[in-house]
């Protein structure tokens, strides 16, 4: 990823482990902190300049977007598995096939996820294990060079 957002790691011996029990879901708050992360994602989706590619790629209206990627993170997350209960197995490929996804956008997804985690609280733990993960997701929606 290009963003220059970074988190500078703890000085050795001072982080904390993680929960022995619980999911990612858990850890950063449940259901409430996810919707605020989800909100908080969109607005400045909607907002950022850097960011102006991939709001091209949504409706006016981001209610919709705002819950199906509630929904979504919830399960991929370990919470509850509501995208899955609602509209069955999820392939996000396919649901992003029909936008010319190129490395640029998908550095903007996640430095516009990246930015409403710093915003919203997520603990600093949990941003350098999520980063990756949704670099990881966002790359593999890569569809253009």
């Amino acid at each position: 990823m290009s963003s220059n957002v970074v988190d500078t790691p703890p000085p050795a011996g001072t982080a904390a482990p993680l929960p022995d029990t619980g999911s990612m879901y858990d850890w950063i708050g449940g259901e409430a902190a996810l919707r605020n992360l989800v909100d908080r994602f969109y607005d400045v989706m909607d907002s950022a300049e850097y960011a102006t590619t991939i709001r091209a790629m949504h409706q006016a209206d981001l209610a919709p977007m705002r819950t199906s990627l509630f929904e979504y993170l919830s399960g991929w997350l370990g919470g509850p598995p509501l995208y899955v209960l609602k509209h069955g197995s999820p392939c996000i490929s396919r649901a992003h096939g029909p936008f010319a996804i190129d490395q640029a956008a998908s550095d903007a997804w996640v430095r516009c996820m990246h930015q409403a985690m710093l915003d919203t609280g997520i603990p600093a733990r949990y941003r350098r294990l999520l980063t990756p993960a949704f670099e990881r997701m966002a790359g593999m929606l890569t569809n253009t060079r």
